[in-house]
């Protein structure tokens, strides 16, 4: 853009610009800067300029008003003569070669308009009002989404701020960066005349940040394009071999793809199939990946089959008689018509083979399908453009209350988490970060509702993306129906239920940053983590726990006195040995019986008596080491003392929300032990007395209603040597 430019009578030097493909028509440069120099033609006539966009731009829709561009042309001409590219062409013919890029595309009259103007305020003395006043205020909002924010207001963070402000641009109209991926790609096709640092900086911005985005808003014919020039820039060495592979290829005296695709074009014409069969060059990086992958290349790797046809039904047949006549490898089907990608495309993949193991790959697509999949959003048209009833309808929506359809959902979170950047570095290398993830996944909520997670997210990134900051006091998650920690790593088509705590002074804990692949959830966890700093290491503990997930293992009693061994002999104790009233009675501490309970008891040294549930699994250890088994009942006491154990989600003040919700079921806390946290869950295990062993269903009842926990029963130790024994 305005970095083309440069003093005329100090014109750059020419240098051999990076090769181009030549399956894409260029336009003639030389041509149109001699056409630009005799100046505007008179009002009403088209200036022959801008005849190479006014003809491909009818081809996509005849019917188009040329009126605006025709003024647009005068405009952007007059505005930028005297200006001149580093490569020695008059300015305009950026400019044109933008709109021409556009109009390949599809792209309509306003996104044309706007591309012919896209660098007039920012180079030139035309402003952003003016350009309002003569042409609208759509065309006004698309050159100031691609206009750069100046260096002298911004300094080093121009260059953010301004992907900042064209991505801001873009939640309201997707045509702003189709406008910028164009503009870009024509500076990437003449960046030959640049220092070699400054092309390697252009080429790795557009490496980061432009051929993601040119990726998920499905513009495949932009993306190959400006990854061949980034390939050629970063990776000369490997760009000449490629070429060499490519160039040594198209010698072959045979194509095994032209073979393919007559058989193909035979089976589909006996089956009365109407179909178009072309075959698809792979682009260099293409070529370059699947070098990598496959090693030494045949003639089926350098391009792909492409099976045109009318209606969708067709692609399914066109599957069938391919895969019923010719021998199919099923591991390479894919079928993304039922399942489009993320990025609007849609197609169906196979391969072939022949019997001297050639495999050709073959893509099925409608014509429809194939002009999105080349051109993605800008393939749609002007997503705001109603029919005449919607526009005159007493339900019209306002202009401030336009809703774009092509908006994705990847494009609404980044928005969303943008706004939390807190400066523009944090910006710049989160948006890298965030594109580099380039697959989504959509995952379900109970009630319905969508989620679109990029791959890799798990139940962290769905809480922050459900629920945004709220989502610290999430406590766990439902996965399908099953419990799962918040590090759950989700997949396409899951279930996923949030488990919410009720505290709203809740807080995250550090460690779902490690589990956080969104930036929407890694902003907000870092910045609850930046404004609420851990306590030094030599403060006291808290009385009561913090975050349970960062907690360190406790030991906690309902008195300052050291906490009762659960398996002491006690007086009192509510158990009867038969035949031996006055015997020493000791309940098992591996199983804690309680009153109730069907018991046993077996005779340990020292004339002790341990009575154990039957169901506890050192009966049957004691029973084969031939202790001695003796008959006992409870007696008339119901008080009993059993151990418990919670299992339960981390969260903020759930050890006081535990031990209330026991107190007032009546239950006395003897001892109470939190292990270290793993996986974000933490289990509790406590001894209690109770008055009435009949009242423990409903304490079991209530320490399972406390919010994060998930599991409650009784313990049930599988001790090497039963207790009491030596």
């Amino acid at each position: 853009m305005s970095a083309e430019a440069t003093n005329p009578a100090t014109p750059g030097p020419v240098t051999p610009a990076t090769p181009r493909r030549r399956s894409l028509p260029r336009i003639d440069l030389r041509r149109l800067g001699r056409a630009a120099l005799l100046g505007p033609a008179s009002r009403g006539r088209l200036p022959d300029a801008i005849s190479h966009v006014v003809e491909v731009h009818r081809a996509h829709h005849p019917d188009a008003d040329l009126e605006p561009l025709r003024r647009a042309y005068v405009l952007a001409e007059s505005s930028h003569r005297g200006q001149m590219r580093k490569s020695g062409e008059p300015y305009i013919t950026h400019p044109l070669a933008v709109t021409l890029i556009l109009a390949e595309l599809g792209a309509e009259t306003t996104a044309l308009t706007a591309s012919l103007l896209h660098d007039t305020v920012e180079d030139t003395d035309v402003t952003l009002d003016q350009v309002g006043e003569e042409f609208g205020a759509e065309v006004r909002y698309l050159v100031d989404g691609v206009t750069k924010l100046e260096k002298v207001d911004y300094g080093a963070a121009a260059e953010p701020e301004t992907f900042r402000k064209m991505l801001v641009a873009t939640g309201n109209d997707v045509r702003v960066m189709s406008i910028k991926l164009a503009d870009r790609l024509h500076n990437m096709r003449t960046l030959g005349v640049m220092r070699p640092e400054k092309q390697a900086r252009i080429a790795k911005v557009t490496r980061d940040v432009l051929i993601p985005l040119a990726e998920r808003l499905g513009v495949q014919a932009l993306k190959t394009e400006l990854e061949d020039l980034v390939f050629a820039i970063l990776h000369p060495e490997e760009y000449a071999h490629t070429r060499e592979l490519i160039a040594g290829n198209a010698a072959q005296e045979t194509d095994p793809l032209a073979e393919f695709s007559d058989v193909m074009r035979t089976v589909l014409r006996e089956a009365g199939i109407q179909a178009e069969v072309l075959i698809r060059p792979r682009h260099f990086v293409s070529v370059h990946r699947v070098s990598r992958k496959r090693g030494r290349l045949r003639g089926c790797d350098f391009g792909r089959l492409l099976v045109l046809v009318n209606e969708d039904a067709d692609c399914y047949a066109v599957l069938g008689e391919l895969h019923t006549c010719m021998t199919p490898v099923v591991s390479e089907f894919k079928d993304f018509i039922a399942v489009p990608k993320f990025n609007l495309y849609q197609s169906l993949h196979t391969a072939v083979a022949r019997e001297d193991g050639q495999v050709a790959e073959v893509l099925i697509r409608t014509h429809q399908m194939h002009k999105v999949a080349e051109a993605g959003v800008i393939a749609l048209g002007n997503p705001y453009t109603a029919s005449a009833d919607e526009q005159s309808g007493p339900g019209a929506p306002a202009d401030e209350e336009r809703v774009d359809p092509t908006r994705p959902g990847w494009l609404s979170r980044l928005l969303d988490w943008q706004e939390a950047a807190p400066d523009p570095d944090t910006f710049w290398s989160t948006l890298r970060e965030d594109l580099a993830q380039d697959r989504e996944i959509t995952v379900y909520r109970p009630d319905g509702g969508a989620l679109g997670l990029p791959e890799g997210a798990t139940c962290v990134d769905a809480a922050y993306a459900q629920y945004g900051e709220d989502a610290h006091a999430c406590i766990g998650a439902r996965v399908n129906g099953r419990l799962a920690t918040l590090s759950t790593v989700l997949r396409d088509g899951d279930t996923v239920q949030l488990l919410m705590g009720q505290d709203p002074a809740s807080e995250p804990s550090r460690e779902w940053l490690e589990h956080a692949h969104t930036p929407a959830a890694r902003i907000a966890i870092q910045r609850w983590l930046t404004t609420h700093p851990a306590p030094a290491e030599d403060a006291p503990a808290e009385p009561v726990a913090g975050p349970a997930e960062t907690a360190q293992p406790t030991l906690r009693s309902s008195a300052d006195t050291a906490p009762a061994d659960p398996s002491a002999p006690r007086p009192g104790a509510a158990v009867t040995v038969v035949d031996r009233p006055e015997a020493n009675v000791r309940l098992a501490g591996c199983c804690t019986p309680v009153p109730l309970d069907e018991v046993t008891g077996f005779s340990v040294r020292g004339g002790v008596v341990t009575v154990h549930r039957v169901e506890c699994a050192a009966v049957a250890r004691m029973a084969d080491a031939g202790r001695e088994e003796v008959t006992v009942s409870w007696g008339d006491t119901t008080g009993c003392r059993v151990t418990l154990v919670a299992e339960s989600f981390g969260r903020p003040h759930l050890l006081a929300d535990l031990t209330e919700a026991m107190a007032l079921e009546g239950a006395e806390i003897v001892s109470a032990t939190v292990e270290p946290p793993t996986q974000q869950r933490v289990r509790h295990t406590y001894t209690v007395q109770l008055p009435d062993a009949a009242h423990l269903p409903a304490l079991l009842r209530a320490m399972r209603d406390v919010p994060g926990v998930y599991d409650v029963g009784r313990a049930q130790h599988h001790a090497a040597a039963p207790s009491g024994t030596r």
